[in-house]
């Protein structure tokens, strides 16, 4: 998608899922507005909540509880393996932290940020500037975003709030963290292959990417 999935978005899969034999409610997402990010999603719900819009769509599930695909991912805290991804489906799935980046780079390279430059301010991105310890953070406006502190937390904003970047792709950098397909490993890409890295096979934590509204 271009944007962040939204609150709306959401809870229009989830009712759907919901009468469909996935265990995801509209209440396991929370979200300012309807067209603010979902937000206080679990890896497991974001995966099954993938799969659920799939089928809601009449697309090919991603996720199976086994390497033959035979029985679609619905309920439970399951650590899906790369083995159960069918990765040629044609349904919604998480991108891995190689495509993430990707993506968020939106066809510039050698660069800090998805705007294809090494600062970043407020007029770029909501995020919690602090420009006393970080270089290249330049924001006129400090800590929280003034345009979103408001109403309580979490100060996310609408999405799309910001320029695209190269891919059409908004909100690759501040708003929300975005979950990525893969375990985290520290040493990973040092022995990775080549091309479409799929992360290690086990881990004790998924990998978070893109910052968010509170983080520096």
């Amino acid at each position: 998608d271009a944007t962040e999935v939204t609150k709306a978005q959401w809870d229009d899969v989830a009712n759907w899922a919901a009468t469909n034999g996935y265990d995801i409610t509209v209440g396991d997402g929370l979200g300012k507005t309807n067209n603010h990010p979902v937000d206080t999603v679990s890896w497991y719900e974001a995966v099954k909540w993938c799969n659920a819009r799939s089928q809601m769509e009449g697309l090919t599930p991603v996720y199976a509880m086994d390497p033959i695909f035979f029985d679609i991912y619905k309920t439970g805290n399951v650590n899906i393996s790369n083995a159960w991804v069918n990765w040629s489906a044609d349904g919604y799935r998480l991108p891995t932290e190689a495509e993430w980046e990707k993506a968020a780079r939106g066809g510039r390279q050698g660069r800090l940020f998805p705007w294809g430059g090494d600062t970043i301010q407020h007029t770029r991105a909501n995020y919690y500037a602090n420009t006393n310890n970080y270089a290249y953070d330049t924001s006129l406006t400090h800590a929280h975003h003034p345009n979103y502190q408001t109403g309580g937390m979490p100060y996310t904003g609408a999405v799309g709030s910001f320029p695209a970047n190269g891919y059409g792709l908004h909100d690759m950098a501040g708003n929300l963290w975005e979950w990525c397909w893969d375990w985290y490993g520290s040493g990973y890409y040092g022995s990775s292959p080549g091309s479409d890295p799929r992360g290690p096979t086990n881990g004790t934590f998924r990998v978070l990417r893109g910052g968010s509204w509170d983080f520096q």
